[in-house]
């Protein structure tokens, strides 16, 4: 009996009953049974009004059900709908509380991604504090060798700027997922750019007895000059760590009407099979993966050469050795 509670259809009924009356009052004139046939005819029409409107208002009941049973985190189904205002309004609540689950769990996937790299975060800066405390407490000993006191600066120093390059790198990934980054694309060639990229890993290769090798080439590009450096820097350097002393990098480049291609390859030992697919991934650390290897460098460089248009690539040499294929795109594909 909740529907003779709504104002809406108490005064739908009052006007019915009203039209009735009247109905039976012009015709009581003409003959009594006139005015019989009048009185029925808008009995049955209210009593049909009453039963649609008894139904529609079920409908709008059951919608509204549901409606609160997933605003509550409940699964529930929306009950289809044959009627044209009722099917519609189903059809736009459907499609926004579809949009709002799928809204809800990338929510939930993106707060795990965080709250675990937020644990690999604290792992990464955890272990240089402790190296830098201990050296620091080492240090404020008095007495002691002149050379303990330089090794354990220059330990000192390498913690410092492992936590340096950290934290830089995460603000760059920040600002990238911020979509804040705006991106300045200049016309440069090939040569200069890996020479830029290259610039700090010169004298680490030196020490390891590795050459860095590029073969001439005319190639251009249209990018952001520094991001594309530190993207293009982060995959010399991973190829840099993963190979042995006095082995090669090579810097391959080609250029086409569609595209600008650039192919790094090392003499390391490969990537392993299972680590293709997640090479890229955030915080992912590799089988082979350095002692030091926070797992943001790759996906750093990936981020920055997809916002260009661009793409990369990570394969084995069939001969051996690892290869990363960087793609800037003329116009979007």
């Amino acid at each position: 009996m909740k529907d003779w509670k709504n104002p809406e259809l108490k005064r739908e009924l009052w006007l019915s009953a009203g039209l009735a009356l009247l109905l039976t009052g012009l015709c009581l004139p003409v003959s009594p049974l006139c005015a019989l046939a009048a009185l029925a005819t808008a009995l049955i029409y209210t009593l049909l009004h009453a039963i649609f409107v008894h139904r529609r208002y079920r409908a709008l009941e059951a919608l509204s059900a549901s409606i609160d049973r997933i605003l509550h985190g409940q699964d529930a189904l929306l009950a289809d709908q044959n009627e044209g205002e009722l099917a519609i309004l189903h059809s736009e609540i459907r499609k926004m509380t579809l949009r709002l689950k799928e809204s809800a769990d990338l929510l939930a996937t993106d707060k795990r991604m965080l709250a675990r790299a937020m644990a690999d975060v604290s792992h990464q800066l955890r272990t240089p504090l402790t190296s830098m405390n201990l050296t620091v407490s080492l240090l404020a000993r008095e007495g002691g060798d002149e050379a303990v006191r330089l090794r354990l600066t220059r330990e000192l120093k390498q913690s410092l700027g492992r936590i340096d390059w950290l934290v830089e790198t995460l603000l760059k990934l920040s600002r990238l997922d911020a979509g804040v980054v705006q991106f300045e694309p200049e016309t440069l060639g090939v040569p200069a750019l890996i020479e830029r990229a290259a610039r700090e890993l010169r004298i680490p290769m030196e020490l390891r007895g590795q050459q860095l090798l590029f073969e001439p080439s005319d190639a251009v590009l249209t990018v952001d000059p520094a991001w594309t450096a530190e993207a293009l820097g982060n995959i010399l350097k991973n190829c840099m760590e993963h190979t042995p002393e006095g082995g090669t990098v090579r810097v391959r480049a080609r250029q086409t009407l569609i595209f600008t291609e650039l192919t790094v390859t090392d003499t390391g030992p490969g990537i392993a099979p299972d680590d293709l697919p997640h090479l890229f991934e955030r915080f992912y650390r590799g089988k082979g993966a350095g002692e030091h290897s926070v797992g943001i460098g790759l996906s750093l460089a990936r981020q920055i050469i997809t916002a260009q248009d661009g793409t990369v690539q990570a394969a084995n040499v069939p001969s051996g050795g690892a290869q990363f294929t960087i793609r800037f795109y003329r116009g979007v594909v």
